[in-house]
């Protein structure tokens, strides 16, 4: 099955359907990180990650999650993403690129012109994929990343014509 062939699912944060992308990433943040980063995970309340200011999706292979991310909101205009996930048997497949140009498109659906988000200075194959979108990063990439904690990038979304507003 082709990345394109993937079903793209709305799911409720509550649903079990995301219990593997939880697990998952709980453990790569723990592994990478230490004890602490428990708390990554149950930082924000889900209500976050619904509408009408936000949204949690998951790319389903044959019924299974294999991909997933979420978009909540940061201010009037920007939306974050966050929990950006690719099962470990399915990576180096473009799934996290997909996943990626579901949430930009939905942040556009939900009224949002930009995207921020941060990736850990442990996760540099985070860091190639924001940057390989088209994402700024608003820190010095030729730093040493363990020097400056979480990145942070953003990116300006592209409205389609007939969505922007005539005023």
């Amino acid at each position: 099955m082709t990345v394109d062939q993937l079903e793209v699912r709305r799911v409720d944060p509550t649903d079990p359907l995301t219990g593997p992308m939880m697990a998952e990433l709980t453990h790569e943040y723990v592994t990478r990180y230490g004890e602490g980063a428990y708390q990554e995970m149950t930082r924000y309340p889900t209500e976050l990650f619904r509408p009408p200011d936000g949204i949690l999706l998951l790319l389903l292979e044959n019924g299974d999650a294999v991909a997933g991310g979420a978009v909540k909101r940061y201010d009037e205009r920007t939306a974050e993403l966050k929990r950006i996930w690719t099962d470990s048997a399915h990576r180096r497949r473009g799934l996290g690129r997909r996943v990626v140009a579901e949430l930009e498109r939905e942040a556009v659906a939900l009224g949002y012109r930009r995207l921020y988000l941060t990736t850990g200075p442990r996760q540099p194959e985070a860091k190639g994929l924001y940057l390989a979108l088209g994402y700024t990063a608003l820190f010095d990439v030729s730093a040493d990343p363990l020097t400056i904690g979480p990145l942070p990038f953003e990116k300006v979304l592209v409205v389609p014509p007939f969505e922007k507003n005539p005023t």
